[in-house]
């Protein structure tokens, strides 16, 4: 048998135990998990060193630095998502909706936990704290599986996170895989893992949908783009644009694309040039866009496609919220999409009819995050439309069962 279904059979195990753990121990288990990464902070920023340095020896200047460090701030602000996690009602016995049939049968409809999770995600050490604080409160075991990039961070933070837990609720809820044929062995072990949630680019993603034959939830790439309607303001425009593409631009909120009505396009796009030149971002764009700026690169189909990880930008020229609207849904990823407008009526139209899990007026795509919507932390962001959609924190992490009280019903046809 090998290792890595002993610890899929040992979180099995671990889940019947942890879904019937009263909230308060659940919640009791994360508030200790926050303690034990603040008190053992510096064995995490150790291991986390090595990381960075090993793989600065390969990509020295790649953006992806940015997403594998971690710093003093970055984990107090894990902590305290786990306390925030902690202190969240309790999904889990929630009644849904509830009747009572012609036969007099009471139907309740209650929500229950997953089970067992499979997360499989990028080289995002931080996300190792997030998942499992989510797992916890919504009941569910774990088995994580980071980026290859992040291996003694991951192994040291759940290192710390099983001890932390030990004496509450059972430690073989979070569990650890750390190679690629562990990965390939946890996408068919349906027998023990319930749902797959796979984070990273759109070719993992669908490399995990087409091999796993346990259930997955896809989380997308996010090709998001910002419209720029003919009444924005400029000045929320160019806020909005800078935030989204500059903060953290390999991050998967981040937008990719800003697309830019035409009636405005010859007063807008120099100044939106000008602001992202302070940044050092690189901008394509189509036609039109480079009739108005020549120094802006052509850009080929490919461009639209592509979910840029750095400071790259393609920018475009439309006519219309509608024409908007189409580019977006043939190119985008469903992810996060926003419009910049006075105009109630283009906003409607636009939120309405893009189809991504998240649709903003006048607001950065960088907002699309668990933390932000009030959920502590995500498991991730989804772009599908079955149970879950969106950022994915612990209500998404359950399921649900019926519970029917008779009192001697049977079936008479």
């Amino acid at each position: 048998m090998s290792e890595l279904i002993e610890k899929a059979k040992a979180a099995r195990l671990a889940f019947y135990e942890l879904a019937r753990t009263p909230n308060p121990v659940r919640s009791e288990a994360i508030r200790a998990m926050a303690d034990g990464i603040l008190e053992r902070m510096g064995e995490i920023l150790d291991a986390n060193s090595k990381d960075v340095e090993e793989f600065k020896k390969v990509n020295p200047s790649s953006p992806l630095i940015d997403r594998l460090m971690l710093n003093e701030k970055r984990l107090r602000g894990a902590a305290e998502g786990l306390r925030r996690i902690a202190s969240l009602p309790d999904p889990i016995g929630e009644v849904v909706e509830g009747w009572r049939n012609e036969q007099g049968l009471e139907i309740r409809k209650v929500r229950v936990p997953i089970g067992v999770l499979g997360v499989v995600y990028e080289a995002r050490p931080n996300v190792t704290i997030d998942i499992a604080g989510l797992a916890v409160k919504s009941g569910n075991s774990c088995i994580l599986k980071g980026g290859s990039e992040a291996i003694n961070s991951n192994a040291k933070i759940v290192e710390v996170l099983r001890e932390s837990v030990r004496g509450l609720i059972p430690e073989d809820a979070i569990q650890l895989i750390k190679t690629k044929s562990d990965v390939e062995e946890l996408l068919r072990l349906d027998e023990y893992v319930d749902v797959i949630v796979p984070r990273g680019s759109a070719r993992f993603i669908k490399y995990v949908r087409e091999h796993s034959t346990v259930p997955v939830i896809e989380t997308g790439a996010g090709n998001n783009h910002i419209f720029v309607n003919w009444d924005a303001d400029f000045e929320m425009a160019n806020r909005i644009i800078v935030n989204a593409k500059v903060q953290r631009p390999a991050v998967c909120n981040a937008v990719r694309k800003v697309l830019i009505h035409e009636r405005i396009a010859k007063d807008y796009l120099p100044k939106l040039m000008a602001e992202l030149r302070k940044y050092g971002v690189r901008v394509k764009g189509d036609e039109k866009a480079r009739e108005i700026d020549p120094s802006i690169e052509p850009a080929d189909e490919q461009d639209w496609y592509e979910e840029y990880m750095d400071l790259t930008l393609a920018v475009k020229v439309v006519g219309s919220v509608e024409e908007a609207v189409d580019h977006i849904n043939k190119y985008g990823t469903r992810h996060s999409e926003a419009i910049i407008t006075r105009n109630l009526e283009d906003a409607e139209y636009f939120t309405w009819n893009v189809d991504s899990a998240c649709t903003y007026v006048n607001a950065s795509t960088r907002l699309t995050d668990g933390g932000v919507f009030g959920f502590g932390a995500e498991v991730g962001i989804s772009t599908q439309k079955l149970h879950a959609r969106g950022p994915m924190g612990i209500r998404e992490l359950t399921t649900t069962k019926y519970i029917i009280y008779g009192s001697g019903q049977v079936r008479e046809l």
